[in-house]
């Protein structure tokens, strides 16, 4: 059966946005799937705009560029505004309401709130707000395991920065706990 998820990461940089999608990216290729991650920039400094779009799939991709999104990570609202509206039908919205007090996913779309900001501030380190986005994702999606996740995890923080590695699977399970106890 053919499987695919496409996915829009958006933020100001710095927020980890790229970091996220090579995590996913490689999740998918450490499940033998497809994979393609696809980085654009804007002003290349900390605090310019960044996205990247991520697809992985049981199929071969053609293109690393797509129309609609499945899912949305919008960890800013200048990211929210601008992307929210190339989330397909029946997509999913996750958005940084640290940051983001109202926002309409539109018809057609589930928007969940996660407070990212708040909780990696919670955890001591407010550089893991993009896991805890990765978490409340895991929490609605079977696509990936949070073990596949954390093996990833494990190779991209290994070295200089193996001590990030617990915070970083902390904000993982923050991040999945809060959708799973019904938050928004």
């Amino acid at each position: 059966m053919s499987k695919t998820v496409r996915i829009t990461i958006a933020g100001f940089g710095g927020q980890g946005v790229m970091m996220l999608g090579q995590v996913i990216a490689h999740a998918g290729a450490r499940m033998n799937l497809n994979s393609l991650w696809y980085p654009s920039y804007g002003p290349e400094t900390r605090g310019g705009t960044a996205n990247c779009a991520v697809t992985v799939s049981t199929d071969a991709i053609n293109s690393p560029v797509f129309a609609r999104a499945d899912v949305l990570f919008a960890l800013n609202k200048p990211s929210f505004a601008r992307f929210k509206e190339k989330v397909a039908p029946g997509g999913i919205i996750l958005y940084n309401s640290s940051l983001i007090s109202d926002a309409d996913g539109g018809e057609n779309v589930k928007a969940y709130g996660v407070p990212a900001n708040d909780i990696a501030t919670a955890l001591g380190n407010i550089r893991v707000a993009n896991m805890v986005m990765l978490g409340a994702y895991l929490a609605l999606s079977s696509f990936f395991t949070e073990e596949v996740i954390e093996d990833v995890l494990r190779d991209f923080l290994g070295g200089k920065k193996e001590g990030m590695i617990a915070i970083n699977a902390e904000a993982i399970k923050a991040g999945r706990r809060h959708i799973e106890e019904g938050k928004k």
